[in-house]
């Protein structure tokens, strides 16, 4: 059982950068603060270094069962622990997609076996599954994930009487990826009609429309309010979607949330022209003054969350021609790198940094006893050195698929030790030889 003291630390939560000792006993926090006295506890010199909560990532795809060639979950939580995050959910769309309640049961199974990091696992809708969807225990699973827009297999949800069957009978968090097919299918005929099948990467935001995003998201928060229904849409991606966000009412009185991804926040649709397909994702990077009111709306509170769509695929494949290469972007190991990054310019403050990725995930999706550095609560920590710079490379990476849109880059700012649970998990590069995860609960 644990009993260590982390010594020396600035501990960074719910707005504030306090300075002392933190004292972590069994999974939990024992003390927060001060001088504390040693009774037996292993001491570790924190340096002065920053201590905040372990961060949680509201939207992943580790592609177990039935992709595991790209990755698979003790992977990328490992990845997920070198970045920082402590906390994961998982999509549905893996094959076969979690649309039954044995196959979402299934991922949970892999991960008490293999991940290294908490777990929760979406229920996947499609258009005829709302019988196996009204069965899913809201304590126990983060929520149910809608697909209104392109995907594959059966998780398109594109058929009206499903979708007001969905918002209107779920009494669950809905959280949805909105964009318009038709839209997206007219603009692509149209760039085939002008370049045949020689369509360049760059032209992806234009295939993925501002507007394909508006119509959807706008749909979704109409059901939304025509139902009551608890809505959160993932991955805004454009200014004309801000708008449909408020900010004027806590986070937790809010029954429509939103989330941006750090891809949208860091690159935009000049990035083609050197990395082309490896920022090919859904919804698309799209121009300079997109991300730039994304920043902003962050800031103000219109948008709630931040967190990375973590989506990785094979080198070989997305070294494909544009129509044949897969959309998504492995993030999980450098989205807190890259906030950092922003931290340094002076965008954004470290404590409005542990809001967006630490505290807003758990109080939007009610996680119990997690996302604070709190007394009492689990022991998900992570220890970082905000100034020291280093090089992202591929003998650095941890992702399965050993790629990443940022090799050769240098970020200010390194995760030295995450705690899981109270315990270590990984530290200075290295991690530990199997995971200390637990499925994650909600206070519903």
């Amino acid at each position: 059982m644990s009993n260590l003291i982390l010594k020396n630390v600035r501990i960074v939560n719910e707005g504030k950068i306090q300075e002392g000792d933190l004292h972590i006993k069994g999974n939990r926090i024992e003390k927060i603060g001060g001088t504390i006295a040693n009774l037996g506890a292993t001491e570790v010199d924190g340096k002065g270094r920053l201590v905040i909560p372990g961060i949680i990532d509201d939207q992943v795809h580790f592609r177990e069962p039935g992709l595991t060639y790209k990755a698979n979950i003790h992977s990328e939580s490992g990845a997920a622990a070198a970045g920082g995050v402590t906390t994961f959910m998982e999509m549905p769309n893996t094959k076969p997609a979690a649309l039954t309640q044995e196959l979402l049961q299934d991922k949970y199974d892999i991960a008490n076996e293999t991940a290294y990091t908490n777990y929760s696992f979406f229920m996947g809708a499609s258009n005829d599954n709302i019988e196996e969807v009204l069965k899913t225990d809201g304590k126990k699973i983060c929520g149910v994930k809608v697909f209104m827009g392109s995907s594959t297999g059966k998780m398109l949800v594109d058929d009206e009487t499903a979708l007001n069957n969905l918002f209107s009978r779920v009494d669950l968090l809905i959280a949805t990826h909105c964009e318009d097919e038709e839209t997206i299918t007219a603009n692509l005929e149209w760039y085939k009609n002008q370049f045949g099948e020689n369509i360049d990467a760059k032209e992806h935001p234009y295939i993925r429309s501002e507007e394909g995003c508006y119509l959807s998201s706008s749909k979704a928060i109409q059901l939304a309010k025509k139902y009551d229904s608890r809505l959160h849409i993932l991955h805004i991606s454009t200014a004309k979607e801000i708008d449909l966000f408020r900010n004027d009412i806590p986070l937790k009185q809010k029954r429509i949330t939103s989330e941006v991804c750090v891809h949208h926040l860091h690159f935009d649709a000049s990035d083609y022209i050197t990395l082309g397909n490896q920022v090919k994702c859904n919804p698309a990077v799209k121009d300079a003054y997109h991300k730039e009111a994304l920043f902003k709306a962050l800031l103000d509170d219109r948008l709630d969350i931040i967190a990375t769509d973590h989506a990785p695929h094979t080198w070989e494949e997305k070294s494909k021609h544009y129509l044949e290469a897969p959309s998504g972007v492995p993030l999980i190991q450098h989205t807190l790198n890259v906030m950092l990054g922003f931290y340094h310019q002076g965008k954004i403050s470290l404590e409005k940094i542990v809001e967006k990725m630490c505290h807003a995930p758990a109080t939007c999706f009610d996680v119990e006893e997690r996302g604070f550095i709190r007394e009492g609560y689990f022991a998900d920590l992570v220890l970082v050195d905000e100034n020291k710079e280093w090089d992202v490379r591929k003998n650095n990476l941890f992702y399965k698929c050993n790629w990443s849109p940022f090799e050769g880059k240098t970020f200010k700012g390194s995760v030295d030790q995450t705690y899981v649970n109270g315990q270590l998990v990984y530290k200075s590069g290295k991690l530990g030889s199997h995971g200390k995860g637990m499925r994650v609960t909600f206070d519903r």
